[in-house]
């Protein structure tokens, strides 16, 4: 498996401790679309190939070439925010898992990430949020969904105390989804 990351990567440490010393399933790369040395520094403690690379399109072909030669056969965006190309979508198909803040469809698409997300949730007084953990396609957040878990939104939340109940169901629900995809899915 190869992680995507954008952001801290708090959501790939944990993938990444997961699988670490699993049977069945081993993280092999990360691939960070900015430095990040506390993520890079836990690559290099597990043995886990870490890629920074802005991911523009010149990028794209040299990034498969090394999932190909690490024989990866499923990528997890946790927290990535570039449009995933064609030819990646091709190289692994219904193999590409992305973790949303939202209830998808809702507050999803380019732009729709991180604190962007709850602040409209909030502007919208909606009555639940959630995350939406899904299959990616060729458009952004409208891949198959795998499963969504949910959490009210009260009337005293802002965007920063929905963002923390949001980042604790990250943190509780998507190794072990990911974990139960591949398993299920070979």
């Amino acid at each position: 498996m190869a992680v995507f990351i954008s952001g801290t990567g708090s959501n790939a440490q944990r993938i990444i401790n997961r699988f670490s010393g699993h049977d069945q399933i081993h993280v092999l790369c990360l691939v960070s679309t900015r430095p990040n040395i506390e993520i890079a520094k836990t690559c290099k403690e597990l043995n886990v190939n870490y890629i920074e690379s802005s991911f523009s399109e010149s990028e794209h072909e040299g990034i498969l070439e090394q999932l190909e030669k690490l024989a990866i056969e499923w990528v997890v965006l946790a927290g990535f925010l570039k449009k995933i190309p064609q030819a990646m979508l091709k190289q692994f198909p219904k193999r590409i898992i992305n973790l949303h803040p939202s209830l998808l469809p809702k507050f999803g698409g380019k732009g729709m990430y991180g604190m962007h997300v709850h602040r409209a949730v909030i502007e919208a007084n909606e009555k639940e949020s959630g995350i939406t953990i899904h299959y990616v396609n060729e458009n952004y957040d409208e891949g198959k969904i795998i499963t969504q878990i949910k959490t009210p939104v009260y009337t005293s939340d802002d965007a920063t105390s929905l963002f923390e109940r949001i980042r604790q169901l990250e943190a509780d629900h998507f190794p072990r989804v990911v974990e139960q995809e591949v398993i299920k899915n070979g």
